[in-house]
């Protein structure tokens, strides 16, 4: 199988390019090689995907894929764009969407049959609106950009993959790594709301094989990807941060009113935190049963905190400073709500 990923070295790309190096497929990845570095044994080929003479160049190559696999579209124009210079010379093409898409996330369950944001497919940048606990730009920039794939490539020749959170190892918007770092830092902390709270993060790593058995079984249409609803919970994951780090650290639940009328903003000064009940209600078993399986969050936690020690990582990505409580802000909260 010869693949091209339009990224391929960062969180998601790299995993789809790790695991289908694995699989012995041949693999080659279209980026502008700044943000990360290359995988070996994988053909690197540089270019930015905003200039239309280095797409023009990869596509006028003479080679040929049995699919794109796009993990940096966020442009619905541009998105068209490219996918009209590949057509000829690729077989199929996989989109990597998000749950954000929808009409309905994070205030109401979802299926694949749920309404999605209305975008044009040739739609630019400006396209769409931020609105408070409801669609935003990036949501409806990627329905346009799943529009443009299909107007190109047909339905039967598209497959849309819709993530919910994704975590894993090389995680760099930091959602998990601030959880665990938080945890190792011991004490008590501010936990959200109850420990029972469900919860569908899925590892980059599962995301990344679903993807490539998609591609062998020729899957078209949409697929949500998360873990089953109700099997992982936040309480449980801040145990798993626990035993991985070593840590002493003491969970103090504070109720989500609490939280709220506090300020704390919830999806990052409060990582994976948000009270809209839609949130976590991502029904995705059209992909479980097309083969998605989920591995416990316990070992996503376990490989993190791996790497993060391998590594000495910290995340640049440009929302990290958003993320997470201070110290002094921590106790403040607990000071408010008499802990």
């Amino acid at each position: 199988m010869r693949l091209i990923i339009l990224g391929g070295t960062a969180f998601v790309g790299r995993a789809v390019a790790v695991t289908a190096l694995r699989r012995g497929w041949h693999v080659t990845a279209f980026n502008r090689g700044r943000s990360s570095s290359d995988v070996r044994a994988v053909e690197s080929r540089r270019g930015d995907r905003e200039a239309i003479e280095d797409v023009a160049l990869l596509a006028t190559s003479g080679e040929h894929w049995d699919v794109v696999i796009d993990t940096s579209g966020y442009v619905p124009m541009n998105v068209s764009l490219v996918a009209r210079m590949m057509e000829p010379v690729a077989g199929r093409y996989v989109f990597m969407s998000t749950v954000s898409v929808y009409a309905g996330w994070p205030v109401e369950p979802l299926t694949e049959e749920s309404a999605v944001l209305p975008c044009p497919p040739d739609a630019g940048p400006e396209y769409g609106e931020d609105t408070e606990d409801g669609p935003t730009r990036y949501g409806y920039q990627k329905a346009g950009c799943e529009a443009a794939a299909v107007e190109v490539f047909g339905q039967e020749r598209v497959t849309v993959l819709r993530p919910g959170v994704v975590l894993g190892p090389r995680e760099y918007v930091g959602r998990l790594p601030w959880w665990l770092r938080r945890t190792a830092a011991g004490g008590r902390m501010v936990a959200p709301g109850r420990p029972e709270r469900s919860i569908q993060p899925v590892d980059v790593r599962d995301l990344a094989a679903f993807t490539l058995d998609c591609i062998e079984q020729e899957r078209s249409g949409a697929f949500n990807v998360a873990a089953p609803i109700g099997r992982e919970t936040f309480g449980g994951m801040l145990d798993a941060c626990r035993q991985v780090t070593g840590s002493d650290a003491e969970p103090v639940w504070v109720p989500d009113e609490e939280l709220v009328r506090l300020g704390v903003r919830q999806w990052s000064e409060m990582p994976l935190w948000r009270t809209m009940s839609g949130t976590w209600q991502v029904d995705a078993s059209k992909a479980a049963a097309a083969g998605l399986t989920c591995r416990p969050l316990a070992e996503t936690v376990r490989d993190t905190w791996a790497w993060m020690v391998e590594t000495g990582v910290t995340s640049e990505h440009e929302r990290a400073a958003e993320l997470g409580l201070s110290p002094e802000r921590e106790r403040q909260i607990l000071a408010a709500v008499g802990q």
